[in-house]
């Protein structure tokens, strides 16, 4: 009510000194104003008479019992001193306490005033008569009666006189609760050392009854006050406040913080500060939190972590960890980095040690455009979690249980990839923020700017999936390029990870790397492959086709390759008949060359490996050498088929397969190809087919990653050992940490990202995402140093 006089009387000033139009507003504002406040004033009144009356009906209920429990324990035998004395008191609660209490609650039910008076007589004509001499004394104390009386009768007059006067004074709801506080106080005072019967609850009984019924008395409804933004002065307190450990390295004393704090805090008059003496804190640093609090609350943000405090809130329940994998793909992107870390989800999940959440980016409609096949978009975050989880299962031969959670991405058309907008690590809630496993870790933090995730996290595992460098050095300036994305690489990944896992020596060899693959095939492919050998035992032609290739139309995976292979050798394989399955960005010039070479390449459009189209060829051909570990070769290898490939790091896992048939130069691809399309392939054994499944690489992951040593071992512990190394850190531990201050540093400048390819306003998340994924702005995810 104060603001909104205050802001009338401001509104009426101004009208004044603006003419008539001004005074015509100000009038309007008025009217406007004092509605509101007489609305309010109203819907407050009526929530008084309420509790009023809720009250007065409480205060009935205890004198009944009171007066109930006195003529039971008068009526009880007592020794026989006096032989009248039980019948006395019995008479006298009969005919002198319960007539005047009908007639107090008949007159105070009216509320009129001068039948409170007519009330306020009978409680006073309450008396205990004279017993006579050496009887005994039952004598019951109504001092404490008496003080709630007074306060029952002060506040219905005050409720009658409200009601009179309007809006007189807001401070006589306080009124109220300080004549009902004074008369329990008087009637502790009065119990204390006064004898009562066995039968009567004591006072002390009666006062935390009566206390009990009051404590919801001066709360007010919800949503009855709108919260003010912070104004300058507190953010500048808050970000003195905070700045604390800074400060205290420039030498600035704490003394001096703390005054400064509260001398700008102090300035504002504050609706907090003024319920101080309720809150029972007269701190202004207090004071401020709950300010900021209350902000926060208003707007519905929620933390966990604060700018100074260690992130690492880990907590456990029911004594399991927790394992978050973030990816940089999602389905329906049929790409490795994409279908992979979904089914290491899944079955890492099988196990009872860990819950797991995989992390996935989610595009806005217009990127969704230009990275789904076929057009396909997805309204809601939701919408396309059904999805991916209907095509894991059909996929599956167990139920998956797992989460799966999102994160704003955009896509890069130069680099044809997903690059995260804002924080990654933040959209992983802090008290599940155990297990960090980052598919393709390079890529997620080339241009990260938060949380350094081995702080936050106990545990920070990398898998790389793309030879980058093999990428960019086929692209203009290409050697410059990929001179300078080697040394980030080894940054980022030394930076923010405890453990690297390379899925082939293809790829960069990076700091706190080891080789292995880590991959599996769909267990749907190893199925296919068990009927096609069942088909070929019952004397079943098995392989109908001859050769293809299938993966995403872009040059750099193995086009180039292949075409000039085909052209090279188009003498040697005469008659030889390819069909190739794919789209991409280059689909219209990789067949437009085919076309002017004249090869004998039938093009078709992209389809999963898995479609029944696809089960009658005999020959996979790949003659990528930029992939790091080709899935569509595992898992042509698991339905059994042939698999010429080129004999290059990429493929060492596949050479073990009796299958699998490697090539060095041209000559020997023509001798492969012809070998391939004039045998049978050899059907898998257990072992081998074991090798291609996804529990054998789970396997081989929990041992590589020390995922195995790590889940050993209780969260409380890792939490000490990071504390400790935190505490005593060695030579390499401040390396890193200094690489990754001064990467956070770097990313946070706008023309730095820009100049190394960051997508412009990735720093931040946009308002789009905020809306498709129900984010809050950053501006109030930072409410101080996001303004």
């Amino acid at each position: 009510m104060e603001a909104a006089a205050a802001a009338a009387a401001s509104m009426t000033g101004a009208g004044k000194g603006g003419g008539d139009a001004g005074a015509g507003t100000a009038l309007s504002f008025l009217s406007r104003g004092w509605r509101e406040v007489r609305d309010s004033a109203s819907a407050d009144l009526r929530l008084m008479r309420a509790r009023a009356d809720s009250l007065r009906t409480l205060a009935d209920r205890e004198l009944e019992q009171l007066l109930v429990s006195a003529s039971t324990t008068v009526a009880a035998p007592a020794p026989p001193v006096a032989a009248g004395a039980p019948i006395a008191e019995v008479e006298f609660v009969r005919n002198r306490i319960q007539p005047r209490i009908s007639e107090l609650r008949r007159h105070y039910a009216s509320g009129d005033l001068a039948d409170l008076a007519i009330g306020r007589g009978v409680l006073e004509g309450w008396a205990v008569p004279t017993q006579p001499r050496g009887a005994t004394t039952a004598r019951v104390d109504l001092s404490g009666v008496t003080a709630i009386r007074n306060a029952l009768v002060s506040d219905v007059g005050w409720r009658r006189a409200a009601a009179w006067g309007g809006d007189a004074e807001e401070d006589k709801e306080w009124e109220v609760v300080r004549m009902i506080r004074g008369g329990l106080r008087e009637l502790e005072r009065r119990s204390q050392g006064s004898e009562i019967l066995g039968g009567l609850p004591g006072p002390g009984e009666l006062v935390d009854k009566f206390k009990s019924s009051l404590k919801s008395f001066n709360m007010e409804p919800l949503g009855s006050k709108e919260v003010p933004p912070l104004d300058l002065n507190e953010i500048m307190a808050n970000l003195v406040r905070q700045s604390g450990p800074f400060l205290d390295q420039l030498g600035v004393r704490r003394e001096l913080r703390d005054k400064l704090v509260e001398t700008l805090y102090s300035r504002q008059n504050h609706s907090l500060s003024a319920d101080s003496s309720l809150l029972g804190d007269d701190s202004s640093t207090d004071e401020l939190d709950l300010r900021i609090s209350s902000v926060l609350q208003s707007t519905g943000y929620h933390t966990d972590d604060g700018l100074w405090n260690e992130p690492s809130k880990y907590e456990v329940s029911d004594n399991k960890r927790h394992v978050a994998i973030v990816t940089t793909a999602s389905l329906p992107w049929m790409t490795g980095t994409a279908v992979n870390p979904l089914f290491r989800a899944a079955y890492l999940a099988r196990s009872a040690k860990q819950d797991v959440t995989l992390v996935v980016p989610w595009l806005c409609k217009s990127d969704q455009e230009l990275v789904y096949p076929n057009s396909m978009t997805f309204s809601s975050p939701e919408e396309q979690e059904t999805y991916i989880k209907k095509w894991l299962e059909e996929r599956l031969g167990f139920e998956s249980n797992f989460k799966i959670s999102f994160y704003p991405g955009k896509f890069s058309k130069e680099r044809r990839s997903i690059i995260p907008a804002g924080d990654t690590s933040q959209f992983i809630s802090s008290r599940e923020a155990d297990i960090a496993i980052l598919e393709e870790p390079e890529h997620l933090n080339w241009y990260h700017h938060g949380n350094r995730w081995t702080d936050k996290f106990n545990h920070v595992v990398g898998v790389v999936h793309t030879n980058y460098l093999e990428y960019i050095k086929r692209e203009k300036n290409g050697a410059v390029q990929a001179f300078l994305v080697k040394h980030i690489n080894n940054w980022v990944t030394r930076a923010y990870c405890d453990k690297v896992l390379r899925l082939s020596a293809a790829t960069q060899d990076l700091p706190k790397s080891i080789v292995c693959n880590v991959h599996g095939v769909n267990p749907k492919f190893l199925k296919i492959g068990d009927k096609l050998m069942a088909d070929r035992e019952n004397g079943q032609q098995s392989f109908s086709k001859g050769a293809y290739f299938l993966g995403k139309m872009v040059w750099a995976k193995g086009y180039r390759e292949l075409l000039g292979l085909l052209d090279k050798r188009r003498i040697d394989l005469q008659g030889f008949k390819l069909d190739v399955y794919g789209s991409g960005e280059d689909s219209h010039e990789v067949q437009s060359t085919a076309k002017k070479l004249n090869l004998n390449v039938n093009f078709f459009k992209g389809r999963d490996h898995a479609d029944d189209s696809l089960h009658g060829y005999k020959v996979f051909i790949n003659p990528s050498i930029s992939d790091v570990l080709c899935t569509a070769t595992a898992e042509a290898l698991a339905m059994g088929k042939f698999v010429v490939c080129a004999e290059h790091p990429s493929n060492e896992f596949f050479m073990s397969f009796p299958n699998c048939l490697t090539y060095r130069t041209p000559e020997e691809f023509v001798a492969r190809v012809n070998e391939a399309m004039a045998r049978e392939p050899q059907p898998l054994t257990a072992e081998q087919r074991y090798n291609l499944s996804w529990e054998a690489a789970t396997e081989r992951f929990m041992e590589y990653s020390d995922l195995d040593k790590v889940l050993s071992q209780p969260a409380e512990g890792v939490h000490r050992n990071k504390a400790r190394r935190a505490l005593q850190p060695n030579l390499s531990d401040i390396m890193d940490g200094g690489l990754a201050f001064a990467h956070h540093c770097l990313t946070g400048n706008e023309a730095l990202r820009l100049a190394t390819g960051a997508i412009p306003g990735t720093r931040d998340y946009d308002k789009q995402h905020c809306v498709d994924m129900g984010l809050l702005p950053p501006q109030v995810q930072h409410p101080v140093y996001g303004w």
